[in-house]
């Protein structure tokens, strides 16, 4: 198996996965230099880096790199270490690099308004892919979003047909409450990695809230970035567009120090009286 054909493979899929690569060694080892393994998010692997204990090690690891999607590296010293006693004892040094392999992020903006194509460039811009989703036809094209892959001209077609995952970014931007409240209801009980909704805290609080009354329990929207954005002091269509961007980005990179605002208006809405 040509293992960079896999690696598009997958990566048109959506799947995501680890390359572990052998990066420098020394002295006598079982393998060579840029052999390579791949290990798949289902634990499935193709290549090899040399068997035995240090593989087994690696393939743990690789696992815990898709995880966290960030890289490692590794260092084994193959000098008669019983640790590694499968036919590995071969007095050498070995360093594998082991990379995250990610698909590409894809955001589902619902709403073709003019923030909405602000953040479509913006985000396109910063690598994500774009999908654009909105039930009139004038605001949802490819003339009108030529960044776009992906484009409905119906909510519910969009539901059935978009199956959000860990590369998932939605972002509800829609002309009305009563369209942001269907989209929220959806997207709360898929798998998106990131849900957002513009609006004040009040209109968030209230959208909330309605939707507890249909069934729906607060702490599901304890994971929805709304209002949102980052707190730039954004005005202009373009510069929302700058601090939705700056929040996806965040989210895809787990920066450690976003403001927990979701929590909070989440928990804000459950309080009698709120």
């Amino acid at each position: 198996m040509d293992l960079f054909e896999e690696i598009v493979r997958m990566r048109k899929a959506g799947d995501r996965g680890a390359l572990a690569t052998i990066v420098h060694t020394n002295g006598s080892i079982p393998s060579y230099e840029s052999s390579r393994m791949l290990v798949r998010e289902d634990g499935s692997v193709a290549g090899t880096i040399g068997g035995g204990c240090v593989e087994a090690e690696v393939w743990a690891a690789a696992k815990e790199v898709m995880q966290q999607e960030q890289p490692r590296k590794m260092v084994f010293n193959l000098n008669h270490d019983a640790d590694y006693d499968v036919g590995l004892i071969c007095g050498g040094t070995l360093e594998i690099f082991v990379e995250p392999l990610l698909p590409q992020p894809k955001l589902y903006v619902f709403g073709g308004g003019h923030i909405s194509l602000a953040v479509a460039r913006v985000a396109s811009a910063a690598g994500f892919g774009i999908g654009v989703i909105d039930d009139r036809a004038a605001f949802a094209n490819s003339e009108r979003f030529p960044m776009a892959t992906d484009i409905h001209t119906a909510y519910q077609e969009a539901f059935e047909k978009v199956k959000p995952n860990a590369s998932t970014y939605v972002l509800i931007v829609t002309r009305g409450h009563k369209d942001d409240m269907r989209v929220l209801a959806w997207a709360v009980r898929t798998d998106a990695r990131y849900i957002g909704m513009i609006g004040s805290k009040r209109k968030v609080i209230s959208v909330y809230k309605a939707l507890e009354k249909e069934g729906y329990r607060p702490e599901e929207f304890e994971r929805v970035h709304a209002p949102v954005g980052l707190d730039i002091g954004a005005l202009s269509p373009e510069e929302i567009a700058v601090s939705i961007t700056a929040e996806l980005i965040a989210v895809r990179r787990n920066a450690k120090n976003l403001p927990h605002k979701a929590v909070k208006l989440a928990r804000a809405a459950s309080l009698p009286g709120a």
